[in-house]
């Protein structure tokens, strides 16, 4: 007969609570404190209390942050929703050659991000292949600002993530259509269904939560974006900063000459709150259109 001790179970998850708390518990406990101080890289701060909220809510560089970090949410959110789920729709046929298509919308997925915005940030360069295509032509007489125009860059810095994010939910949204019964479309097709209406009426409903898992990574990432500003704008968030994302905003008040790790660390939790409330909205939203 086996004896079992009393502290098999505390050995068994004790390695899993360690990491936890070491790097995710600790950090965030960290954050908090020094969100409440005027701590520098190189001084141990002192307690200020709500001085860096304050701060940051008369804070234009931060309001100009949080502008672009939305605009990049709301318009990547849709775009990265809908257009792998339609991707996964063409390719899960099986058609001679489909794999090598499956491949190719895959291959910058696991490409580097900054390698990725570097190819990027030469195309469209002032001097790079779409200002010299579109001069070549006539169709322009001066180069388009792409990465020197704040709204263009973030446009072009949405436009790569889409480009590089497409391969990687379209793989997820296959997986989920593998679970949807074929013979509900072949039901609904003897009824005489459109391709319309079956898409609406038994698609959607099939990956509804696949949807909304990929919603949440979508906001999270969008809401985290760094590499793709950073690089395009060749680390400066663009001309007078106005293009940085609030990631870049924490990124410049925590590192370098600045070193402001209090404020930081108050942007950071303002950041987690504004991360949190996408979340909960599309949660909600599908508990209601499960009822």
């Amino acid at each position: 007969m086996t004896h079992r001790r009393w502290y098999t179970p505390w050995l068994l998850v004790g390695p899993a609570v360690l990491w936890l708390a070491v790097f995710n518990l600790w950090p965030t406990a960290n954050t908090v404190v020094l969100s409440l101080t005027d701590a520098r890289p190189l001084g141990g701060g002192h307690f200020t209390g709500l001085a860096n909220f304050r701060r940051a809510l008369t804070d234009e560089q931060l309001v100009d942050a949080l502008v672009n970090s939305i605009v990049y949410l709301v318009v990547c959110l849709p775009l990265l929703t809908l257009l792998p789920l339609l991707l996964a729709l063409l390719v899960e046929r099986k058609l001679p050659g489909i794999t090598a298509f499956r491949t190719a919308f895959y291959t910058p997925v696991i490409a580097s991000a900054v390698v990725v915005a570097l190819i990027w940030g030469w195309v469209l360069d002032d001097r790079g292949l779409v200002n010299g295509l579109a001069q070549e032509l006539g169709a322009i007489t001066r180069p388009v600002p792409f990465l020197t125009d704040r709204w263009l860059l973030l446009l072009s810095a949405i436009g790569l993530t889409v480009w590089k994010g497409l391969g990687y939910y379209m793989v997820i949204y296959l997986s989920a259509l593998g679970n949807v019964g074929r013979e509900l479309h072949e039901a609904a097709a003897v009824d005489g269904a459109s391709v319309l209406r079956r898409f609406w009426h038994v698609t959607l409903p099939g990956v509804r939560s696949t949807m909304l898992l990929v919603s949440v990574l979508i906001s999270v990432s969008a809401l985290r974006v760094f590499s793709e500003l950073y690089v395009l704008s060749d680390g400066t968030g663009g001309p007078g900063g106005r293009d940085m994302s609030v990631v870049m905003l924490i990124q410049m008040y925590s590192r370098g000459f600045t070193g402001h790790l209090g404020y930081a660390s108050a942007l950071s939790l303002l950041l987690l709150a504004v991360t949190v409330g996408p979340m909960l909205l599309l949660l909600r939203f599908d508990r209601r259109a499960a009822r």
